[in-house]
């Protein structure tokens, strides 16, 4: 079949087209916005959810303000091909008003209810994460993290090891604040192992649901 051209997908009067936005991972839907072929160039490119402010008229990248930006993995066209999905992997919540999703709210009896479930207490975790499979994906110059990469699995492996080792020692000193700082030392460490891997921190997750059940 042969592939479609941006330039046959079919945008509005404005030249807009609308974007749904879907956590690659959990399948929820994060946020709606509207793209132009810029825009949806500019976000193929740079892997970076990147939308038209029909409000503002202009171009805006998803977290620029706010840093949760919504790394693309994968942009799909329905079959009418006038409207595109973006799977990705968010930096943070999708919402300005601190909410998960910006669909926060359902309707019942005709009434906004909502969804208390939607906010997170911290999504630093997947903020950590997302910076860290950028760096993997767009190297950046001085990047620790990089370094890391560059080095490889064994050096990788070996600082596991020294954060594991040095969370051991923190317990073991009964202090709270060097428990904190040690664990999060070994946290980044593992995100960076798992990424090194292709996985992300919803692998773990699952897994233990699993164990759950």
């Amino acid at each position: 079949m042969e592939a479609l051209k941006l330039k046959a997908l079919k945008y509005d009067e404005k030249g807009l087209i609308p974007a749904v936005v879907q956590n690659k991972e959990t399948k929820e839907v994060l946020m709606v916005a509207y793209m132009n072929e810029d825009t949806l160039n500019k976000t193929t490119e740079t892997k970076k959810a990147t939308f038209w402010s029909r409000s503002r008229g202009e171009v805006w990248v998803k977290g620029d303000t706010s840093g949760n930006y919504m790394f693309v993995d994968e942009i799909r066209v329905d079959c009418d091909e006038d409207c595109v999905l973006l799977l990705v992997t968010p930096a943070g919540p999708a919402c300005h008003t601190g909410n998960r999703s910006c669909f926060f709210r359902k309707l019942e009896n005709g009434e906004l209810v909502e969804d208390t479930e939607q906010k997170a207490p911290s999504d630093i975790v997947a903020r950590e994460q997302a910076v860290i499979i950028d760096r993997k994906n767009n190297p950046e110059t001085g990047s620790y993290t990089n370094y890391l990469f560059d080095k490889g699995e064994d050096k990788i492996l070996k600082k596991v090891g020294e954060e594991a080792a040095e969370v051991v020692i923190a317990g073991k000193n009964r202090s709270r604040d060097e428990i904190a700082y040690e664990v999060a030392d070994l946290m980044y460490h593992l995100t960076v192992m798992l990424v090194d891997n292709g996985m992300t921190w919803d692998d773990i997750y699952a897994e233990m649901e699993n164990r759950r059940k």
